[in-house]
């Protein structure tokens, strides 16, 4: 899949694909909201990802998806390499980009697919709890009774209902705790259980005890989780 809004850019790269017989292009496309369309439609190995784009750019789409495919991020800026390769990238190629070089990207995620599909140990099952300390102890949290987390500086807010938690945690740490297809990230300041959404008005969530805003970058984000 391409994801690049320039559309010279978009031709280059397709050229590019065309030549290349292990690569089949399911989708071309000028913005993080139809890459989204794309990956429900097509099953995609490999995206070639374009960082500066309107309204949604690159690296913020790669980190709203779960699990998201291989990528290789084409930019016309270097000083985004860093942070590119923060995201497990396969590659960086810099525009006007040589067919050499693109060629050379392909060859890496190739040998990253296969290394990624040699059979795995069986993985453990996953606790359906976590421990927030509270004074000289440390209690038992059901992932299932937690309502939604504010973020509180460098502390949290933990909601169980009309019960509240303060924990000694930032939000990105609950956001490495807790399970992936259970809770999300809808704002700056808020995660939440997506079994208790109840209903989405706008940009609000109803939950069972209180209204929770969705910040603009995480809305794609959500409905995507929520297949909507």
């Amino acid at each position: 899949m391409i994801v690049d809004d320039e559309p010279i850019a978009r031709d280059i790269l397709k050229s590019y694909i065309e030549q290349c017989p292990e690569l089949v292009l399911v989708k071309s496309c000028r913005s993080a909201s139809e890459a989204y369309e794309g990956l429900h439609e097509f099953t995609t190995d490999l995206i070639f990802l374009d960082i500066q784009m309107p309204v949604i750019t690159g690296t913020e789409f790669l980190r709203s998806l779960r699990k998201p495919p291989l990528v290789i991020f084409t930019t016309a800026y270097s000083n985004f390499a860093v942070e590119g390769f923060e995201l497990n990238s396969v590659d960086y190629l810099l525009k006007p980009i040589t067919f050499e070089r693109f060629y050379q990207s392909v060859q890496k995620a190739t040998e990253r697919k296969h290394f990624s599909e040699r059979p795995e140990i069986k993985e453990q099952k996953v606790p359906d709890y976590t421990f927030i300390r509270q004074d000289n102890r440390l209690l038992r949290i059901n992932h299932k009774d937690i309502e939604y987390i504010q973020a509180e500086g460098d502390f949290s807010s933990v909601y169980l209902g009309e019960k509240r938690l303060f924990a000694s945690l930032q939000l990105k740490s609950f956001e490495e705790l807790l399970p992936a297809e259970k809770f999300l990230r809808v704002h700056r300041s808020y995660m939440v259980n997506l079994d208790k959404i109840r209903a989405i008005k706008g940009n609000v969530l109803e939950l069972q005890q209180a209204e929770i805003p969705v910040g603009a970058s995480y809305r794609l984000a959500l409905m995507d989780h929520l297949r909507i």
